[in-house]
C-alpha cells in the first residue's frame, strides 16, 4: 500500500515539473520574440543575430536596415506563446512599433503576423513571420 501512494505521489510530481517545464518553454519562445523587437528598435545587429535561428539572420538583417534610417518606439508588446506547427512554436503578440519616417509617423500592429520560434543551438530564436 504504502509503495502505491509513494509511486502516486512520484507521478504526480514528475507531471507537474512537466507542465511547468513546458509553461517555461513556452514563455522562453514568446520572450526571445519581444527580445527580437527590442533589438530591432536598438538597432542592434549583434543582438539580433543572436535572436535569430540560422535561416532567419539574413532576413532580420533586412528587417534592421528597414528602421535604419528612421527612429521608432515600441509600446505595449508583450507576447504569448499560441501552439505549435511542425518544428516551431507559434507566437502571437500584443502591441505596436511607431516608427518616424521624417513627416510620415507609421503604426505596425504586431498582432497582425504571427511569429515563428524554434529551439536551436541551445536556446529559442526568432525564425520568422506568419
Amino acid at each position: 500500500m504504502k509503495a502505491s501512494i509513494l509511486a502516486r505521489i512520484f507521478i504526480t510530481l514528475f507531471v507537474c515539473l512537466l507542465l511547468v517545464n513546458c509553461q517555461a518553454d513556452d514563455r522562453a519562445a514568446a520572450k526571445v520574440v519581444e527580445n527580437y523587437f527590442t533589438a530591432l528598435i536598438a538597432k542592434d545587429p549583434q543582438r539580433l543575430s543572436t535572436l535569430s535561428c540560422s535561416d532567419w539572420e539574413a532576413s532580420a538583417q533586412t528587417d534592421l536596415e528597414s528602421f535604419g534610417a528612421v527612429s521608432a518606439e515600441i509600446f505595449d508588446l508583450s507576447c504569448d506563446s499560441t501552439g505549435e506547427d511542425g518544428e516551431y512554436t507559434l507566437v502571437t503578440c500584443k502591441g505596436k512599433i511607431v516608427a518616424n519616417y521624417g513627416d510620415e509617423i507609421l503604426e505596425l500592429n504586431l498582432s497582425d503576423q504571427s511569429y515563428q520560434t524554434l529551439y536551436e543551438g541551445g536556446e529559442w530564436r526568432m525564425c520568422g513571420y506568419r
